[in-house]
């Protein structure tokens, strides 16, 4: 079947033949990590100022996304528009900061023309291009290599091999800083804390404690009567069973109850004790919600004891409630 001047097949070998170079692009930067990769990874490190991505055009784009990628794993960085810095935007540079300049042949108008004034300003110049003797080149002070054999464009003119290897740099920074900083999860969850990631990395236990803040607690000697009364008054399905010294020593679930009728056992003749689990899993109230989560999908439970330091119940922890919070 014909699609425009292709056949379909054909339209198959091309993006695959897209892929490959491209492919072989980002593989082929493999060798560019050299001893400049490092050093600019310690400039940056050691910057008291920010990270300012500049490009035009196509290399403006991948910029932008390699700035929001770099702000998010720790380390300051905004787009700067070329054009726009020519015109004002430059005084957003100060001699504290690193401008990473992006052109793939490195002879960019726009961003040629603001070189001279940036290194005025003192800030540190960073090239980001594959025209290893260009002006950009020249008058930088670290060279990152992001030169290609060829552009998937069977004219050899619009920018994808290339973006896509700037790009892919781009990113091997950003990691190799975030693994140089020791970035954590719970670093990453401040600077995302809307929607289902924040949600997972910053919440914690007692957060969702109290979504109903209720705590069942019964007396090891209660019957198992009273402990029914409790369950169902608290809505929680489960108790938390204390001895004197008011410690956690155990947990009663309706599936508790369940297993114990279908054993045949006299339950209104029994103890809380009787019938507990004794020293059931359990979590104190400032461990995240998502390990909460991690632990009742191991220990295939539903409702997770959570204590002080003192082993003192505070509530339990339902895995209805985990879900409403938006954890999983």
């Amino acid at each position: 079947m014909k699609i425009g001047k292709l056949e379909s097949g054909q339209i198959k070998e091309q993006a695959r033949e897209v892929l490959e170079i491209e492919a072989a692009a980002i593989n082929n930067l493999k060798e560019s990590i050299d001893d400049n990769f490092i050093e600019v990874v310690k400039e940056i490190l050691s910057c008291e100022g920010r990270v300012i991505m500049t490009g035009m055009g196509k290399s403006g784009v991948i910029a932008k996304k390699l700035a929001a990628t770099l702000a998010s794993t720790g380390t300051p960085s905004f787009f700067l528009h070329p054009a726009e810095a020519i015109h004002g935007d430059l005084g957003m540079v100060t001699n504290q900061d690193i401008v990473i300049a992006m052109s793939n042949s490195g002879e960019s108008e726009e961003i040629t023309n603001i070189l001279p004034f940036i290194k005025r300003i003192g800030a540190k110049v960073v090239a980001m291009t594959g025209g290893l003797s260009s002006t950009l080149a020249e008058n930088s002070d670290y060279l990152l290599n992001t030169e290609i054999e060829q552009e998937a464009c069977p004219l050899n003119l619009a920018p994808t091999a290339s973006t896509t290897a700037a790009l892919a740099l781009g990113d091997a920074l950003a990691i190799a800083l975030l693994k140089a900083r020791d970035f954590k999860p719970e670093d990453f969850a401040l600077y995302h804390p809307g929607g289902s990631l924040g949600r997972k990395l910053l919440l914690t236990v007692d957060d969702v404690l109290h979504v109903r803040e209720r705590n069942p607690v019964v007396g090891k000697n209660t019957t198992l009567k009273e402990t029914l009364f409790k369950m169902t008054s608290s809505r929680m399905g489960a108790a938390n069973i204390i001895n004197s010294q008011g410690e956690l020593v155990g947990i009663i679930t309706d599936g508790d109850i369940r297993r114990k009728l279908d054993q045949g056992f006299d339950l209104l003749a029994k103890t809380a004790e009787e019938i507990m689990t004794k020293d059931p899993t359990q979590i104190t109230p400032d461990k995240l919600a998502a390990e909460a989560l991690k632990i009742m999908q191991e220990k295939e439970i539903s409702d997770l004891p959570v204590v002080d330091e003192n082993k003192m119940p505070l509530g339990l922890v339902n895995f209805q409630d985990l879900l409403k919070a938006g954890v999983l």
